[in-house]
């Protein structure tokens, strides 16, 4: 990739030569085509969807839609299978009320994993309360991958859901998504797949991964926050019942019953979010141009600099597995140092990590940690700025060497 060029792309970046943006696990910076989308919409399409027959309207429906196509190719799915939501919390939701709710019973098992995000936790946390189904976890090894070696033991008849993330937001850790759903559709488990931080690093094809449910949000792909996407299969879909009821999502109704438009429109009630959708589109659209082979690559070849680097930095410590299965994610701690701490110092050198618990305390229960700091890659970052990254910690671990 032409990084020059590239990062003349994104205004925050190009406007902040000083900044090293090192926090796109948390949300990415947008590239000025998917600002100059959400302008565009507002300027030139401001209609509501599906519902007005004059051309404003239609023109806007065939906007939204097209950001449905552009999703479907981006994931290598069906049109109908694409449903827009705000993100991947809401997507996690919708799949644990509309589908869980309805089908889990008391002695049902959720098998999830010890390094899921808040968001693959705590609605079938939610979820199991009012079923009376359990929910247990696959445990991690001291690399940091899933122990599959325990998977046989937890998979069972009584096994309903497996619920994994595909990239840990933490550790950086890519999951074995399509061997360990073989194993899941063989014991009876429905699959749902996190995929908040894999969907804007790695190729994505949903039906390899043998899923029946992937979440992802767009904030996190160079799309503006308030849209994500919610990928189902449609046979499983077709037969779930709706999360929100309202507008957009009926069939017919009655003062005393109602009907439902068939997946994706039953799970889209209300006025959708349309110009952050069609800009979800385009941001999608940016990413298959560039090419999601060469982003992976990308990150890759900054994770493993910034790994060999780091290695300079006395009493930093880096968590995570060593070895192709990892994203470019890079948790740490430096002596005796907070994380929180650790972040403030970085950022009086211009250098923005995230810093806390990354909404995975089971994960840092885990670790024995109460927080780490989070140095996150994306494609407009460069070695220059590892470089600064790590000269910026080489003076910090200096200057508080008392308490490393």
């Amino acid at each position: 990739m032409d990084l020059s060029a590239l990062r003349e792309d994104f205004p925050l970046i190009a406007k902040n030569p000083h900044l090293v943006y090192l926090d796109s696990a948390a949300t990415s910076q947008k590239p000025k085509r998917v600002i100059e989308a959400l302008k565009r919409y507002y300027e030139e399409l401001n209609a509501n969807v599906h519902r007005g027959a004059y051309r404003l309207s239609v023109a806007a429906t065939e906007a939204y839609e097209e950001a449905r196509r552009r999703m479907a190719r981006f994931l290598k799915a069906e049109e109908r299978e694409v449903i827009f939501v705000r993100n991947t919390t809401e997507a996690m939701n919708l799949v644990a009320y509309a589908w869980g709710l309805r089908n889990l019973k008391e002695g049902d098992e959720i098998l999830v994993t010890e390094m899921e995000h808040h968001a693959g936790l705590v609605p079938w946390h939610l979820v199991a309360g009012l079923t009376g189904a359990r929910v247990k976890a696959i445990p991690l090894t001291e690399e940091g991958r899933l122990d599959l070696s325990a998977l046989d033991g937890l998979l069972s008849e009584r096994t309903r859901v497996v619920s994994l993330v595909h990239m840990s937001n933490v550790l950086g850790t890519i999951n074995p998504v399509a061997e360990i759903a073989k194993k899941a559709k063989a014991a009876g488990a429905l699959v749902v797949v996190d995929g908040a931080q894999s969907a804007p690093h790695l190729p994505v094809d949903v039906k390899a991964l043998g899923a029946d449910f992937f979440a992802l949000s767009g904030h996190k792909m160079l799309g503006p926050t308030g849209a994500g996407v919610l990928w189902g299969r449609y046979e499983v879909l077709e037969g779930m019942m709706p999360f929100l009821g309202g507008g957009e999502m009926i069939r017919e109704v009655f003062v005393d019953r109602s009907t439902y438009a068939p997946p994706p429109g039953r799970f889209e009630a209300g006025t959708p979010p349309i110009a952050e959708a069609i800009a979800l589109g385009e941001a999608a659209q940016y990413l298959m141009e560039v090419g999601m082979e060469r982003v992976y690559a990308h990150d890759r070849a900054l994770l493993d600099y910034a790994l060999k680097r780091l290695e300079e930095v006395p009493h930093l410590r880096v968590y995570g597995p060593q070895g192709p299965d990892r994203g470019g994610v890079i948790p740490f701690t430096l002596g005796r140092l907070h994380a929180h701490d650790l972040a403030t110092f970085l950022d009086e050198e211009g250098i923005a990590v995230r810093a806390g618990h990354h909404c995975a305390q089971p994960l840092h229960r885990r670790l024995g940690l109460a927080a780490t700091a989070r140095a996150s890659f994306y494609l407009y970052n460069t070695k220059e700025e590892v470089d600064r990254f790590v000269e910026a910690l080489l003076r910090i671990a200096h200057k508080y060497r008392a308490w490393l």
